[in-house]
Order: structure tokens, then sequence, then C-alpha cells
């Protein structure tokens, strides 16, 4: 399972954000790369306890089921449902937006796992560290692969 603490994983997620530009193109949803490079950058604020997003119903009902599928090495699918509070249509300048999203994965993997929130995930609930690191990363791949990086 790949995660944001293994160190060549968190430096191959780098090396991609990093080949991102403000011309990159989505190949399915409606982010467009400034909003992704935000929303990424909110999971990550998620997984440090940062912010808090409000547990869905349909999480609190499914959520401990599912997790096993959120944290293992098969991509999530296209189309995947994103938590209300999580998408922002107002981003700054790209090049500020880009450079803050390292940063924040920088934080994430210097904290370690002891930087980890112990505040449940908006629909998976309490998650372990060693999950909040997975998820993490194949949040992070998701998104990147849909701008084709």
């Amino acid at each position: 399972m790949k995660s944001l603490f293994i160190k060549p994983d968190a430096d191959a997620i780098l090396a991609r954000v990093g080949t991102l530009t403000e011309d990159s193109q989505r190949q399915w949803g409606s982010l467009n790369v400034c909003q992704m490079l935000v929303h990424c950058r909110k999971g990550l604020k998620m997984a440090l306890g940062e912010i808090r997003i409000r547990r869905t119903w349909i999480g609190l009902l499914l959520g401990r089921k599912y997790i096993s599928l959120a944290t293992n090495d098969i991509p999530f699918r296209q189309g995947s449902p994103s938590a209300k509070g999580s998408i922002e249509l107002i981003t700054e300048d790209f090049d500020i937006e880009k450079e803050r999203l390292i940063h924040y994965i920088h934080k994430f993997c210097d904290g370690s796992k002891e930087g980890c929130t112990d505040n449940p995930h908006f629909f998976f609930g309490k998650l372990s560290p060693t999950q909040w690191g997975a998820l993490m990363h194949k949040h992070l791949d998701h998104h990147l692969k849909q701008f084709g990086v």
C-alpha cells in the first residue's frame, strides 16, 4: 500500500505536482487545475486536524465498511463524490495554490504519523495514521491522474 509516509511515494507525488501548469487540462470532472490544488490541500488540512468537515449521514451508516477500499492500491473511480465544503470555486493564483499544496504535502510528511488528527474523516470515520497516509496518497494520485500527471 502506498503512503505519503513512505518517502519514495511522497517524492513521486511531489514530482508529479511539480509538472502541473496553469494550462493543465482535466481528463474528467468539473474542477479546474487551481480548484483541484485547493481541494487536495483541504484534504491534507483535514488529515492534520486543521479543518473539520462534517460527517455525512451516509458515511455514518456505511463509512467504516469502505475504509479498506479507500486505503488499498486500487485507484478511486472517476467521478467519486467529494464532501461539501471541500471544493472552492474561487481560488488564488495558480503558482500560489501550487506552492501551498507542496507546503502541505511536506507538512503532512514531515509531521509523520504523530501529526495526524484524531478527528473523524467526513465519510470513513476514525482513521489510524497509517490509514490517513494511504488515503492522502490515494487522493492526491487520483487528482493528479485527473490532470494527466
